[in-house]
């Protein structure tokens, strides 16, 4: 997500930058490798980043033990570990920096630091850590709590003696792999057989898929900060938000004279404390009427509308997509790939429209299919499309037409980007039929 001038991804791996560091490594799933590659692509001076690459998301605790065994390997027991999530904002990076260099002081020293965030409100969405006073000094953490009931929230607000967990950690990868020996060697097993079965390309770390989901799903504040008596706190001097819901969207940006949260092309009529967010392929109206403190997202392949009070639970609604095995957990609306990006347009029985996008001088791969035909019209840039052993240099308004079985392959030999509209027709129109002759990126 793009907040400000950059993404929230962004903003994380400049905040690191700032900090001193060299080396970047990003755990994230697979598919969101292109993506990501195109964040750092975008920047001025993006780090030397080594990409662990999960088959499935196995929570916080896997992920950090994958990261550390790694970074042993690889730079030493000794080296420094800066844990960052990359839905956060912070808008005073000097000030993050200045508590980053107290968190790696106490971590240099074998310590396990969390950042904490001093409460403004008893905020039921965060996890909690109690000290014996909130202070500016760092100090050693008595311990964790989960997410609270207002109730104790309420409570813990009052007794000034807890902050909110921000999920940022610094420690050496030694340090962390001695406590994960400790308190979750369960853990640590299991992220040791997922290195021992995976490999290495110039993408980064690819690991088999079995062999993943043999890991816990679980928490690094439930596998090892709860457990380690050598957890410390450092407090925040900077300005945070875990941007992790909508209404913490919301809170970003600058609310009308009814706490409206919109973008110009939205009518609200009788509307108050409403975020509407709209990401479309094209033009589109969204108008409300007599609705008050919701959340509306509307998305090329999705709607969401929720109360603001509900919009945590939004995960309920991923769960009961995965139970029936939808296909929008499975894709995004726009998928990255090494070459562009693709995105749905339209699809009924028989036939699909695409949106493509090539990068300069990049191109698909050579390819067939067995169930479909397709029909490309050039939009935007200058392609060379090659249909059978014919190559055919296609400009804007020209079409090209693709037989069913036939090879073909797309090229951008332009200087700006390829946009490219896709026609496809047939009894199967699914992303598998595909077979692959020959490939820039190695996927033949």
């Amino acid at each position: 997500m793009r907040l400000g001038e950059s993404t929230l991804l962004q903003q994380a791996i400049e905040r690191g930058q700032a900090c001193g560091t060299a080396d970047l490594m990003i755990v994230t799933n697979k598919d969101h490798l292109f993506l990501t590659k195109d964040v750092l692509d975008g920047m001025s001076d993006p780090p030397s980043t080594t990409f662990l690459l999960e088959p499935k998301g196995r929570n916080t605790a896997p992920a950090i033990a994958l990261a550390a065994l790694r970074c042993a390997a690889q730079f030493g027991g000794d080296a420094l570990m800066l844990v960052l999530s990359a839905d956060h904002l912070v808008p005073d990076v000097p000030a993050f920096v200045a508590s980053a260099s107290d968190a790696l002081r106490l971590a240099r020293q074998g310590a396990l630091v969390v950042f904490g965030i001093q409460p403004t409100a008893p905020d039921t969405g965060f996890g909690y850590i109690e000290v014996d006073h909130v202070d500016r000094a760092p100090q050693k953490v008595k311990r964790f709590v989960e997410k609270p009931r207002i109730e104790d929230a309420m409570q813990y607000l009052a007794t000034g003696r807890y902050y909110w967990n921000s999920g940022m950690f610094a420690f050496t990868a030694d340090a962390m792999i001695s406590a994960l020996e400790a308190h979750a060697p369960e853990v640590l097993s299991a992220a040791r057989h997922a290195l021992s079965t995976s490999s290495t390309n110039a993408d980064g770390v690819s690991f088999d898929a079995h062999a993943f989901g043999l890991q816990p799903d679980i928490s690094i504040d439930y596998a090892v900060m709860e457990r380690a008596d050598n957890v410390h706190v450092v407090p925040a001097k900077f300005g945070w938000t875990d941007v992790g819901s909508w209404p913490s969207v919301a809170r970003t940006l600058t609310a009308d004279a009814s706490g409206n949260t919109f973008e110009d092309e939205v009518v609200a009529v009788d509307t108050t404390n409403t975020h509407v967010q709209v990401e479309s392929h094209g033009p589109k109206l969204v108008a409300t009427l007599g609705v008050h403190d919701l959340v509306i997202v509307d998305t090329p392949d999705a709607l969401l509308v929720a109360h603001k009070n509900s919009a945590q639970d939004v995960k309920k609604i991923v769960e009961a997509l995965k139970h029936r095995q939808h296909e929008s957990v499975q894709l995004p609306a726009t998928v990255h790939r090494p070459w562009g990006t693709y995105a749905s347009l339209k699809e009924e029985d028989g036939y699909k429209v695409k949106r493509i996008t090539v990068k300069p001088g990049q191109a698909l791969s050579l390819q067939y299919h067995h169930q479909r035909a397709e029909h490309w019209v050039v939009v935007q840039g200058k392609a060379l499309v090659q249909v059978g052993d014919s190559e055919y240099e296609t400009l804007p308004g020209q079409y090209r037409y693709i037989p069913l079985k036939e090879r073909h392959r797309l090229t951008n030999i332009g200087t700006e980007e390829l946009v490219l509209i896709e026609v496809q027709c047939g009894g199967y129109l699914g992303e598998d039929d595909i077979v692959r002759l020959a490939d820039t990126y190695g996927r033949a």
